[in-house]
């Protein structure tokens, strides 16, 4: 092996250690305000009893108003069927809201996937990271992210959308221009070669105000009749 190949193979193995660590960070914490709301709960109980002795139904009905706002922004956004699938959504989801992001997400995956989770963690995690940075130039009111996850037929089909800031953006030798800086362009690269690798096929389309990444991935033994039911929210 080249000296070349072996710099490549190690700045890959330090990149997909960064992002794993990124997304487990980001689980982590989004447990850790689940943990704390469970933790309260007991006084939230307490709380209501004392305005239920006194009668007091209208303080009661603006204290569940006030606990189902705070539930709202641990509660899990997403279930898709596979675990590390929604480790990454609910992760990013949460993540993308806490900067004033709005998302709608509808996935559906199944179980299984031949795809492997690191190739799965560093498609989305690249995807919602790319989509969080270009929706943070608008103003919050217009800040929006649509992901949607489904088989077709034997493909793990995934799609990105983000409002964009300007017009129609350019490319550059082939490909659409990280804007996030020195080292952030090899996020895209590896997405393209994971693609490549799985025989997959990708597209970029950037439209007046909207950019939009599609992929297809073949799984091989999966089909459309495994597909788990999802309850997205």
């Amino acid at each position: 092996m080249s000296l070349f190949s072996k710099r490549i193979d190690r700045r890959i193995a330090a990149y997909q250690r960064e992002l794993i660590e990124t997304h487990y960070a980001e689980v982590e914490n989004m447990y850790r305000q689940i943990r704390g709301w469970r933790h309260d709960y007991r006084n939230h109980i307490q709380t209501m009893k004392a305005h239920a002795a006194v009668g007091d139904m209208d303080a009661i009905r603006a204290y569940l108003d006030g606990l189902d706002a705070d539930l709202a922004t641990v509660d899990t956004v997403i279930k898709t069927g596979n675990a590390m699938a929604d480790a990454i959504l609910n992760s990013k989801i949460s993540l993308a809201r806490a900067k004033g992001i709005a998302v709608t997400a509808d996935a559906h995956i199944p179980l299984a996937l031949t795809t492997s989770d690191i190739d799965l963690c560093v498609i989305i995690g690249n995807l919602f990271d790319n989509a969080i940075e270009a929706s943070l130039a608008l103003p919050q009111e217009r800040r929006k992210i649509r992901v949607y996850m489904d088989m077709k037929n034997t493909q793990l089909y995934i799609s990105f959308t983000n409002l964009t800031a300007g017009g129609k953006l350019k490319k550059t030798g082939g490909r659409f221009r990280s804007s996030k800086g020195e080292g952030h362009g090899f996020g895209l690269v590896r997405i393209d070669g994971i693609v490549e690798r799985y025989d997959g096929y990708i597209s970029r389309n950037s439209e007046a105000g909207a950019f939009t990444t599609e992929i297809l991935l073949p799984q091989l033994g999966n089909s459309s009749s495994e597909k788990s039911n999802s309850s997205p929210r």
